[in-house]
């Protein structure tokens, strides 16, 4: 009975043994270098590219008493909102359309989702530049009518901004809710049209709720990814329109002050952080990966 338990009690090593190239890369490739960066926030900036090491908080001071910062957290976080619910908005139809059509090729329709992966993001966000500039098809289009007689200013402002970005995370959102929506048992909805619900309140009373791990999941990508983009402003949106990932490359790549620029990662790492943390809590992060899945 003892060697029984005994045996019950050994750990088997064979899990780990597989986990191990895993967490070594992870070790390697996000661990350490996220250490590094965190012990970078308390070097000392000297002067352009040149910098000490110091244990003090001069760029944590900075960032909690100068308003810009703070300012640029909330740009970002009330354009990541945005998007994500505009994402929301928009991809909810076409994944219901999807996950409940009867044509025989739904692949083709998922093929035409996941088409927009297959050309790069650079490539997508420059293409606003010539639909919506001065020598874009929109301008050139509403001259050409006789709506216009000169360009309107249709780029470099937020809303191209929050276009841009919708753009490319559209595509997450549509397939996160379609995975939900896919699952889900169609006998329920059956069932309550048989008890007498009208379609609507088939889909209020079973399919939106049984749908909404899906939402929450594609809204939280999406509002991570929007957060911690730099790209989409740069080509789409004008010098008020940053988000924290230009200020981010600023203080680097511009003015090469590394600590600050590692000081102001460490922030933006823990804001997303916590956020996932909050969904976590909440919604339950195996929600998160079925999702994804």
């Amino acid at each position: 009975m003892a060697a029984a338990i005994g045996q019950d009690k050994r750990i088997d090593a064979r899990p780990w043994v597989l986990l191990a190239p895993a967490l070594l890369a992870l070790l390697l490739l996000m661990v350490i270098p996220m250490a590094i960066i965190f012990v970078f926030t308390f070097y000392e900036y000297i002067d352009v590219a040149v910098d000490r090491p110091a244990f003090q908080l001069g760029n944590w001071r900075l960032f909690f008493e100068d308003s810009f910062y703070h300012y640029a957290i909330w740009q970002t976080l009330r354009i990541s909102g945005i998007t994500m619910l505009v994402c929301a908005l928009l991809g909810y139809v076409p994944a219901y359309f999807i996950a409940n059509t009867t044509y025989r090729h739904k692949w083709l329709l998922m093929l035409l989702l996941i088409l927009p992966f297959w050309v790069s993001f650079i490539i997508r966000q420059l293409s606003w530049v010539h639909v919506l500039g001065s020598q874009g098809i929109v301008n050139a289009l509403l001259l050409w009518l006789g709506v216009i007689d000169e360009p309107l200013r249709l780029l470099y402002n937020e809303a191209t901004v929050v276009m841009g970005l919708v753009h490319f995370l559209l595509p997450f959102m549509i397939l996160n809710i379609y995975v939900s929506l896919e699952s889900i048992d169609r006998n329920l909805v059956s069932a309550a049209r048989t008890l007498g619900c009208t379609g609507w309140q088939a889909f209020g009373q079973v399919t939106l709720p049984l749908s909404l791990p899906g939402l929450a999941a594609g809204s939280l990508l999406c509002f991570v990814l929007a957060a911690g983009s730099y790209v989409t402003p740069l080509i789409l949106g004008g010098p008020d329109n940053f988000l924290f990932g230009n200020l981010i490359f600023d203080t680097i790549m511009v003015e090469l002050n590394w600590p600050m620029g590692a000081t102001l990662s460490v922030v933006l790492l823990v804001l997303l952080g916590s956020l996932v943390a909050i969904y976590g809590r909440f919604m339950g992060l195996n929600r998160l990966y079925k999702s994804l899945n």
